[in-house]
């Protein structure tokens, strides 16, 4: 008999998840304690913007003209129990308050609620991204006869659909075979399509994706860094990035230099990580850490500091300033902890009139800074600006016409903070243009 899978928490990853173990053929039910999610997703709809995800879910979802109708959600917790066959758990551990350790409690609420209706022989598969040894307590919480696993999930806003359908790899840390071959089970397409599956321990997967982050935001911060040393001697940071992506041993990815990362992962991961190696007593391990978080954010108070100096090295008042995004990464309309948003933020306390136009994120941004100004396309943004900062590298941008978009600015300045434009293109057109790390033209 075909295993029956829930989804608890339908965010971010669990939307997407739920969607996907629907596309692979399994009956699935996604479980959330906020009934207008549920609702939303029951009419194929999603609450945040990722590409394919919405056609996806309308592929499947119950009741939806033309669906497999392999997929619903619920709010009930007795549904759930009596249904799955594997209860995969994907709800957020935020960062908490004042502190870098993240918040479990919406992790410990899931598994308190689930263990009082998970039948004998289930499996819980956690997915939530968790301090080392939590899935050691976590199993402590359910009852006699239900297995955990631990799988993390390794998606990327805006590719999330393609990476749990063909992830690069799939992690499982279990205690037995029967759990190993359950989720071998659940995986078999993609595992058959050629993507590797991992078996750990508990602490290993649970370190797996913690550690995975923090290598991301070490390659950035290290490229942020060789971009203040640019700007410092006068050497050219993307021409320094080329060179060392064609070392096989260090690659070409995420080696462009920029305003730095953000979003709801990678700064709140590494903070976490941080936390929890001092609690394990190896906080030495990862002291290197607190610089890369500090490289980080130094890059968007330099950005203000180029956009300042561009306007004449004075005060903001009274001077008009366009931003070109306000999400954290292009196709997401994600603004947690958004560098662009950040900066657009800061000149504008310090009396910028600023003008934000993006893609996907207004919505998100206008809940964020409500005080800010925004525009419904690049062209409206950028009228009457006597400077123009790009930070979020969306392809929108990088297709702009900057002959156009000359016609109708106060000054034709612009500067790039994710080093992603055509600089030929844009100062052929009557731009002056700068980005980080960058000498001038």
């Amino acid at each position: 008999m075909a295993l029956k899978i829930t989804v608890i928490g339908t965010g971010y990853l669990g939307a997407t998840h739920a969607a996907a173990m629907a596309e692979l053929g399994f009956e699935v039910l996604g479980l959330d304690v906020v009934p207008e999610k549920i609702e939303l997703l029951s009419s194929g709809r999603v609450p945040m913007y990722e590409p394919g995800l919405e056609e996806l879910l309308a592929k499947h979802v119950a009741g939806i003209e033309g669906s497999s109708g392999r997929l619903r959600f619920t709010t009930s917790w007795e549904e759930v129990g009596a249904f799955g066959d594997v209860h995969f758990v994907c709800v957020n551990t935020p960062q908490k308050h004042g502190e870098y350790a993240c918040d479990m409690s919406y992790v410990d609420a899931a598994f308190t609620s689930l263990a009082g209706v998970v039948r004998e022989g289930s499996l819980v598969v956690g997915k939530s991204t968790v301090p080392v040894g939590s899935a050691e307590r976590l199993a402590g919480l359910l009852p006699e006869g239900v297995e955990l696993a631990w799988n993390p999930e390794f998606l990327r806003e805006g590719f999330a659909v393609q990476d749990t359908l063909r992830p690069d790899r799939i992690v499982v840390g279990v205690r037995g075979e029967r759990a190993e071959k359950t989720l071998r089970e659940v995986y078999a397409v993609p595992v058959g399509q050629g993507s590797p599956f991992v078996v750990t321990d508990f602490p290993t997967a649970e370190l797996v994706k913690t550690s995975a982050n923090s290598f991301l935001a070490t390659k950035i911060s290290f490229i942020n860094a060789m971009a203040e040393l640019c700007e410092a001697a006068g050497g050219d940071v993307a021409k320094l990035a080329e060179a060392l992506g064609h070392d096989d041993r260090i690659g070409p990815k995420f080696l462009r230099a920029g305003i730095g990362f953000g979003g709801g992962c990678l700064p709140k991961d590494i903070r976490a990580f941080m936390a929890r190696a001092g609690e394990l007593g190896a906080d030495q391990a990862l002291t290197f850490l607190r610089e890369i978080d500090s490289i980080n954010m130094r890059r968007r108070g330099q950005m203000v500091e180029m956009a300042r100096e561009t306007l004449g090295g004075n005060s903001f008042l009274g001077r008009r300033v366009a931003v070109l995004g306000a999400t954290f990464k292009p196709d997401s309309d994600d603004v947690r902890d958004s560098p662009a948003l950040n900066v657009a933020g800061q000149i504008h306390l310090q009396g910028g009139q600023v003008t934000v136009y993006d893609p996907k994120g207004m919505d998100n941004a206008r809940r964020v800074f409500p005080t800010l100004g925004y525009a419904d396309s690049a062209r409206e943004a950028v009228a009457g600006a006597d400077v123009v900062l790009h930070l979020t590298e969306w392809r929108e941008f990088r297709e702009l016409d900057p002959a156009e978009l000359a016609e109708v600015v106060s000054s034709p300045v612009i500067l790039d903070g994710r080093n992603a434009l055509d600089s030929e293109r844009w100062r052929a057109a009557g731009w002056t243009y700068r980005a980080m790390g960058r000498p001038r033209a």
